[in-house]
């Protein structure tokens, strides 16, 4: 645990927003000028999978640092998502092509590279016996913890990104911005397959979860002095709070307001449920969070319809693995891990998160429910990946609305805002 009082924050009552000032106050307490004076930074943000006004605070940020710092530069921590062109990353950071070429002209743009070995940098290993101790005892490897060698050169970090329920590490924000942000694929696909192991129901909303232990643990061995900014943004893109401090007690303290924030409770289960997806998602590995928010409050039997008319690939980065392997439940892979187990396991924990929880036996994989794709990409692709197919052109977006009395529910804007049942079955309890 962590003390509340390592943070500085600004948390806005409800119908109210954060405001410029009170995001300045944090800026100044977290980041004292007179302490970082003279001193190189970097700024680690996401990149345009996640909504939150991070251009603000990175410009407000800008302007408290700038001719006092040595250097404020920027990576994007991408995992394992395709690279930002300048000009995203200008949108990310709510910046004109004008002001790059300007006012920010001096600030370096950086891309993280995981899967370039010479873009990495070892900082240590999480022993078998620590992994077997944040893991309660479900794993006893030994795990290399890799981070981007650029960060090394600076002399402190600041991370600025939102916190939202997450179905890898429980909540995002803090530590996970460096692990998998600007991560090695050792640590990055060892923790996806945690999560996967212990499930997405079970994993998502829940806080103090094997794998944020292990994220924080990673985050401990990297020698340079870290700050967060943690943001937890509303659905209608206001800012309810923003918490200042290390990356452990800022999370801690945001991940609580994200908790009130970002979750709806429903009484009911659903047998068909709607969930569109929008375009920030440009392939189904980021818009399979339209399943992640919304499987715990799928019937047993039901189906969910990942509606993302834009979506044409399946994976940008991964997609010629995902063509061999197919999206299947986790007990598919475990039950067969000799034949999986060369595989990156961070596809395969993807792979189950779409796919949800399932069974199986005897040679037979049984999956709790259907999960079904309207998108460009074809049917037999869908079909080959083992997932359900809709012409996108043959469904009614208000054919689904105010429907939840007949088991219908509509989702306008997927993959931010976490469904849980008001009583959820066992297996979508979490903690």
């Amino acid at each position: 645990m962590t003390d509340p009082a390592q943070c500085h924050s600004a948390i806005a009552d409800a119908g109210a927003a954060v405001t410029a000032d009170a995001i300045a106050d944090v800026l100044v307490r977290t980041c004292p000028v007179d302490e970082w004076r003279g001193q190189r930074v970097l700024a680690i943000v996401p990149d345009g999978t996640r909504t939150a006004p991070v251009g603000l605070v990175f410009k407000q940020l800008f302007d408290q640092l700038a001719g006092s710092v040595a250097r404020l530069d920027v990576m994007i921590a991408l995992g394992t998502h395709q690279p930002m062109s300048e000009e995203a990353i200008c949108r990310r950071l709510d910046m004109t092509m004008e002001e790059r070429q300007s006012r920010y002209r001096e600030v370096a743009f950086y891309n993280h590279e995981w899967d370039n070995p010479a873009a990495l940098h070892r900082v240590g290993v999480l022993s078998a016996a620590r992994i077997h101790e944040l893991t309660d005892g479900a794993f006893d490897i030994a795990v290399p913890v890799e981070i981007n060698r650029r960060v090394l050169d600076y002399d402190r970090v600041v991370i600025i990104g939102p916190v939202f329920p997450h179905e890898v590490v429980g909540f995002s924000g803090g530590n996970k911005y460096l692990f998998p942000g600007v991560s090695g694929p050792d640590i990055l696909n060892f923790f996806h397959w945690l999560g996967a192991v212990v499930t997405n129901p079970m994993i998502i909303g829940s806080k103090w979860t094997p794998v944020r232990k292990v994220v924080d643990a990673a985050g401990a061995l990297v020698p340079v002095p870290k700050a967060c900014l943690c943001l937890v943004v509303r659905p209608d893109g206001s800012l309810a709070g923003i918490v200042g401090g290390t990356p452990e007690a800022a999370w801690t303290e945001a991940s609580e307001v994200s908790r009130r924030t970002h979750i709806l409770y429903k009484d009911r289960a659903f047998h068909t449920v709607l969930s569109c997806v929008p375009p920030m998602y440009e392939d189904l590995w980021t818009g399979g969070k339209g399943m992640y928010k919304l499987e715990p409050v799928v019937a047993d039997g039901g189906e969910l319809i990942i509606y993302a008319p834009h979506i044409s690939e399946v994976s940008v980065t991964h997609g010629r693995l995902l063509l061999e392997i197919g999206y299947h439940c986790r007990d598919y892979f475990r039950g067969q891990w000799d034949r999986f187990k060369d595989k990156p396991w961070g596809v395969l924990a993807h792979s189950t998160h779409v796919r949800g929880v399932g069974t199986y036996e005897n040679g037979v994989e049984r999956c709790r429910i259907q999960v079904t794709v309207a998108s460009q990409i074809p049917e037999h692709i869908c079909h080959q990946i083992n997932l359900g197919y809709r012409d996108p052109a043959t469904i009614d977006k208000e054919a689904f609305a105010d429907r939840e009395d007949d088991g219908v529910l509509l989702v306008r804007k997927a993959g931010e805002m976490l469904y849980r049942l008001s009583n959820p079955p066992d297996w979508a309890k979490g903690s």
